[in-house]
């Protein structure tokens, strides 16, 4: 009997990539969405940091690489589709947004407009040299 690596469960789309989702190891929080592929899966397997590809620049992103907010991934779930992915992190630094906040979901739509709600923790100017 041959033994299904597990890479071969794991859906990507058409252009090879599948939805991560960071969540909070503690609080269960949803931290930010980004997208893998299956170097950046295996890669976050491996080192126990996420590692995402990045769209806009179309290379491999070790998240942290610039900012020192890495995540070490405390597990990695795969929906019931193969087709979403689902990362326990802790979250170094505290901050997972480019924007300096916890979370890359601060704002909050509250009788028809996006309200900020969440501080920045550190200015953005100050992570990214």
């Amino acid at each position: 009997m041959t033994h299904r690596h597990w890479l071969q469960d794991v859906r990507f789309d058409v252009n090879g990539l599948i939805p991560a989702i960071a969540l909070d190891q503690t609080t269960g929080r949803v931290l930010m969405v980004a997208w893998m592929n299956a170097e950046s899966l295996a890669r976050t397997v491996q080192t126990g940091q996420a590692v995402y590809w990045s769209r806009s620049r179309q290379k491999l992103w070790h998240k942290g690489e610039e900012s020192g907010h890495y995540q070490q991934v405390r597990e990695i779930r795969l929906d019931c589709d193969g087709d979403v992915l689902t990362l326990l992190v802790e979250q170094l630094g505290g901050i997972a947004c480019h924007t300096g906040r916890e979370s890359c979901f601060y704002r909050v739509l509250k009788d028809g407009e996006w309200v900020t709600t969440d501080p920045v923790i550190k200015a953005p100017e100050e992570i990214y040299k």
